[in-house]
């Protein structure tokens, strides 16, 4: 996993409702942790573009459902900064659901935009990345 050369304003909290944006069986997600985020006593987690969160799955097929899965943001409302200077927003929260800490993707199709930063860190989602922005 690589560092993000953008300043991503972490967004999403935890206790967060997203949906997905892949086939992988699950529909929407709630956050209930952010893997690799360090913070201080009392603060609560958040997660922006790029990051890896453990989500329980919400609503999808029925063996999916009340599962605790590894998912990677890939699209948030908030906007962020490039170093270019340019601001990023998406009209929607998404995440992608993925097997393992290296970011290999369950599902084999990703609808809609995927961010930039998101294809930097995690190579095996840009594979199968239809629109990256």
């Amino acid at each position: 996993m690589k560092a993000i050369k953008a300043r991503v304003t972490r967004s999403l909290n935890t206790e967060t409702i997203i949906e997905t944006c892949d086939n992988s069986g699950a529909k929407v997600l709630k956050i209930f942790s952010v893997k690799k985020t360090r913070t201080v006593k009392g603060r609560q987690p958040a997660c922006g573009v790029g990051d890896l969160v453990l989500a329980s799955v919400v609503k999808g097929k029925p063996d999916m459902r009340k599962q605790v899965v590894l998912a990677v943001i890939v699209r948030q409302k908030k906007a962020y900064r490039r170093p270019d200077g340019m601001r990023i927003s998406f009209e929607d929260n998404a995440a992608v659901v993925v097997k393992d800490d290296a970011g290999n993707p369950k599902g084999t199709l990703l609808k809609g935009p995927i961010a930039k930063e998101v294809c930097e860190r995690w190579p095996h989602i840009a594979k199968i990345a239809g629109i990256i922005v």
